[in-house]
């Protein structure tokens, strides 16, 4: 189970990361095309979802590999998960019930994360 725990782990963090620096560096209008969602929010706002994504990216593989702070790794997890369901509300309101699907997925995954690294396979 724990190497299973590692590799979601590498997958979260790869695809948070892509994402994060994605809405962290490119301009609103650009992004837009992409994810019709960011018309709801400021630019400092999309930027923010960014920077947390790409730290919680960070924090899912960081700690525990170096073993500095190995509690932050299930505490990322919790992070992505609460940011999950708020993208997942924000999808319902906009009517996108695919991306709705997508956020759920990465929110199980993150929530098993988080179980797992706070329960029976922490460090």
């Amino acid at each position: 189970m724990n190497v299973f725990l590692w590799i979601v782990q590498a997958v979260l963090a790869g695809m948070f990361a892509m994402a994060g620096v994605m809405k962290s560096t490119q301009p609103k209008e650009k992004l837009a095309a992409k994810l019709p969602w960011v018309a709801d929010f400021s630019p400092g706002t999309v930027r923010l979802i960014g920077v947390v994504e790409f730290a919680a990216a960070l924090g899912l593989i960081l700690p525990a590999a170096t073993g500095i702070a190995p509690v932050l790794t299930p505490l990322a997890a919790t992070g992505l998960a609460i940011t999950m369901l708020l993208a997942a509300l924000t999808h319902a309101r906009r009517k996108e019930p695919s991306a709705i699907a997508f956020n759920a997925a990465l929110l199980i995954l993150a929530v098993l994360v988080a179980w797992g690294r706070f329960g029976p396979y922490s460090f």
